[in-house]
């Protein structure tokens, strides 16, 4: 059996792209029962950019109700929030002892900004010092990543070897699983969907305002009601297909070829799509929503569970390093 583990990142609610090119996903490889799933919100990570008390909290509660309501079996996965484990912060010091400086300066993480250095402050820096924490306190044998973060489990792989060869066979090494094949999901205005670039499509709005973002956002040009037009024109189809499948596309795009149908209808189409593949999941994210004591005993359950193979890992380290008597 093998363990695996992946971080989320905290920051407000998961848009369309997240939740078919990675949430849905990674709760599927968490039903293999060949496997032992390890899944945590790493809101430490983000104080290196979010400094508002309040957005943390609802960042979190948010991305916890998202997965809930996705069909994450926490029965089956371990599921915690990250600042819920103290251990992770005395394992990063630990790590940070035998990292060499020029790795850190090499990683992505900090030469993206650093000809901005007034806005990189220690924790950006150190981050990927975290991120091996947060792998090896759980002796995870497999971490699925984008592309974008490979260079940070290359890192935590040299971090944890060479704390087994200064200290001894104490860490997991763990193998980094590419997700070469996660879905590409596009935004309202045709690139890649991301927060970054405001094109994003929030699943959980009120009906009303998703239907607003879809029309305002989405651009469509000025063909007649009554003339052909081109079904790549825009995202419409493209995201339809994603969503319903190929034969709802399928008819969308031969309505559109056929004319006497106008782009104000197929928005009208991809808001009910929207509408029907995500009934249940929207319900249960309004409820997940109104109810954060729920949310938060959902993670102390997960936490409980991930401490009691942290503080094993931990005390392994402590002993062999040195600490306690």
């Amino acid at each position: 059996m093998s363990r695996i583990l992946t971080g989320i990142q905290s920051t407000n609610v998961p848009h369309l792209g997240n939740i078919l090119g990675a949430i849905l996903p990674a709760i599927e490889m968490s039903k293999d029962a060949q496997n032992e799933s390890f899944l945590f919100i790493a809101d430490f990570h983000s104080l290196t950019q979010i400094k508002d008390a309040e957005k943390m909290r609802s960042n979190t509660l948010a991305v916890t109700a998202t997965w809930l309501a996705m069909g994450l079996d926490v029965e089956k996965t371990v599921f915690y929030r990250q600042s819920d484990i103290p251990e992770v912060t005395e394992l990063t010091w630990y790590l940070s002892c035998v990292t060499p400086y020029p790795m850190l300066a090499n990683a992505h993480s900090f030469k993206d900004k650093s000809d901005r250095l007034s806005d990189v402050n220690a924790g950006l820096f150190t981050y990927p010092v975290l991120m091996a924490a947060d792998i090896l306190l759980y002796d995870a044998n497999i971490v699925p990543v984008g592309k974008d973060q490979v260079q940070h489990l290359e890192i935590t792989r040299d971090i944890a070897s060479a704390v087994n060869r200064v200290f001894g066979e104490l860490l997991v090494v763990p193998d980094v699983k590419l997700n070469k094949d996660t879905m590409y999901v596009p935004g309202t205005d045709g690139q890649k969907m991301s927060k970054s670039y405001d094109n994003f499509i929030n699943i959980f709005l009120p009906e009303k305002e998703l239907k607003e973002v879809i029309n305002k956002k989405i651009a469509t040009d000025s063909t007649a009601l009554e003339d052909p037009k081109d079904p790549s024109a825009n995202v419409i189809s493209a995201l339809i297909r994603l969503i319903s499948g190929d034969v709802a596309a399928d008819e969308l795009n031969q309505k559109l070829i056929a004319g006497g149908y106008g782009w104000g209808h197929a928005k009208k189409d991809l808001l009910q799509a929207i509408l029907t593949r995500f009934e249940k999941e929207r319900a249960a994210f309004d409820h997940w929503m109104a109810h954060p004591d729920e949310l938060n005993e959902v993670l102390s359950i997960g936490a409980d569970k991930a401490r009691s193979v942290a503080q094993k890992t931990l005390s392994r380290m402590r002993n062999q390093l040195g600490y306690g008597a």
